[in-house]
């Protein structure tokens, strides 16, 4: 685990958000070693990280494929080269689906989820004007409404639909069970499990009985990779948060006893722009350096003190030894996913010192 207070020297301009390259490269090769001991898959989603450089290296350390969660996000790594994408995300109407089927013609190993009849009956009339055959999952809903078939049967007919079309070829199930990944308790975590594994086995039985192929049976996170590894019907599973760390995920207890350990590659760095008042001192870093949609963003170093928001260009750090104009603060990133996409490029640190900057590439891509 490396020093936060390593990072406040660095000789970079602010808010950067910093990438330490020891614990992302630790960090990848824990988690595919885990998998890899399991013999599953591992695919990793990007749309955490967004960034070629960082995928590149999933795919090295022994990744299936990547995740995007939208189209635009796998165009963009599809440009770089990055191979198999997976489409975690339903894509509906004319134009993106025109603009997939263009994808699919220069992507290998393209796969999309589907979670309704009608939309994969257009996806089907779309391949088959652009000519060519795309993988399909069925996506199942854990509870969560908000995309997935919501029933065994439901997913059924989905799969029926996937499998009679002749420009797709259905591979399998996804299911994301994204509502217990931050559930800290380990105990309540693994029963907020429990129903999920239920429920996809009881889909994946359901194609069975029907004759249907289910040789992908994926989903996942960080917060459940473990116990979904050894106990769940998954046959991958699809991790991304692993890589960075956020707030978000640092409470969560370990499911089992062989977990790996993940911790912090990626930090915010800011330094104070004023300090007029006792115990409080303002810093470069408000809502368009930082995502609010979880808790508000730890202070890694200087130790003792406390975030507050301040507006959109600025932050609060308050504590009883505020640090003064031009000091140097750390921040921990509250959720990862989109204050990764607030940036235009990861500022690369080895052992204290900037070696690289890597561009965000598909920053930006929500179509």
């Amino acid at each position: 685990m490396i020093d936060p207070a390593t990072l406040l020297d660095l000789e970079v301009d602010t808010p950067a958000l910093v990438l330490e390259l020891d614990a992302l490269e630790a960090n990848i090769q824990a988690m595919a070693a885990f998998v890899r001991a399991r013999e599953l898959g591992l695919r990793p989603h990007a749309k955490t990280h967004k960034c070629a450089a960082i995928g590149r290296l999933q795919l090295e350390a022994g990744a299936v494929g990547l995740c995007c969660a939208k189209l635009g996000e796998a165009e963009a790594l599809a440009a770089e080269g990055l191979h198999p994408l997976l489409i975690t995300g339903p894509i509906v109407g004319p134009r993106k689906l025109q603009r997939l089927a263009l994808l699919a013609l220069g992507s290998p190993g393209l796969m999309v989820a589907v979670d309704d009849v009608a939309a994969a009956e257009a996806l089907a009339l779309a391949m088959a004007t652009h000519g060519p055959v795309i993988d399909v999952l069925v996506d199942v809903d854990p509870g969560m409404a908000r995309t997935g078939a919501a029933t065994p049967e439901a997913a059924l007919a989905v799969a029926r639909a996937v499998e009679g079309a002749p420009n797709l070829r259905l591979r399998g199930v996804q299911c994301y069970a994204g509502t217990i990944q931050h559930i800290a308790d380990a105990e309540a975590r693994a029963a907020a499990a429990e129903p999920v594994h239920k429920q996809l086995r009881e889909v994946v039985d359901a194609l069975a009985a029907a004759e249907l192929p289910c040789e992908v049976v994926t989903g996942s996170g960080t917060g459940t990779f473990a116990l979904d590894a050894t106990g769940g019907p998954f046959s991958e599973v699809q991790v991304g948060s692993y890589a960075v760390m956020d707030d978000e995920y640092a409470p969560n207890q370990p499911l089992v006893v062989d977990e790996p350990t993940f911790t912090r590659s990626a930090f915010l760095l800011t330094q104070v722009v004023s300090a007029n008042r006792a115990g409080r001192a303002t810093i470069d870093a408000g809502s368009k350096s930082l995502s609010f949609d979880g808790p508000l963003p730890s202070v890694q170093a200087p130790m003792g003190l406390v975030y507050e928001r301040a507006g959109d260009e600025f932050g609060t750090v308050v504590g009883a030894a505020a640090p003064g104009v031009g000091e140097r603060v750390l921040l921990g990133l509250p959720h990862c996913d989109p204050t990764i996409n607030l940036h235009d490029a990861f500022v690369c640190v080895r052992d204290g010192v900037v070696v690289d900057r890597w561009p965000i590439t598909a920053r930006g891509r929500a179509d």
